[in-house]
């Protein structure tokens, strides 16, 4: 499922806070930049992406979807990272539906893998249990057992 293989990537990671919602994108790549899926220019893009754009990739109040173009500068892999901070951020000030705490970051190399990493990311947060539990993760072991919710 979608969650252990995050967990079996280690592409997550639980901070307590962001200093902006720029800052939170960085973070959320920091896992895949660790094992090269991606390089810093990737983070880049999406920040670019968000100021031009605006907050498009909040899905859900509280939910935030970092991506960018297949293929993006920076991108060597497709695969979907986890990052919950205690304290979200805001995507648009004034606007708490554009706050977010959970990021899925999205990298995509592969349009079919791409669309795969997309259905089971669909398939969580469509679930009202595991976002909750997700909302409280604060550990690798967290991941696994909430995946497990989705089985």
């Amino acid at each position: 499922m979608l969650l252990k293989d995050i967990h079996d990537k280690g592409h997550f990671s639980f901070h307590e806070s962001a200093a902006d919602w720029r800052e939170a994108i960085r973070m959320s790549c920091q896992p895949m930049e660790a094992d090269g899926t991606t390089d810093a220019r990737y983070a880049q893009a999406m920040i670019d992406c968000v100021e031009k754009h605006g907050p498009y990739i909040v899905i859900l109040p509280g939910v935030a979807m970092p991506h960018s173009t297949e293929n993006a500068e920076g991108a060597f892999d497709t695969t979907i990272g986890f990052m919950r901070l205690e304290k979200p951020v805001s995507f648009e000030e004034g606007n708490p539906e554009k706050d977010a705490s959970l990021f899925f970051t999205l990298v995509s190399t592969n349009a079919d893998e791409h669309m795969e990493n997309m259905q089971r990311l669909y398939t969580v947060l469509t679930n009202e249990a595991v976002l909750e539990e997700l909302k409280k993760a604060t550990s690798a072991e967290d991941l696994l057992r909430i995946d497990a919710m989705l089985e």
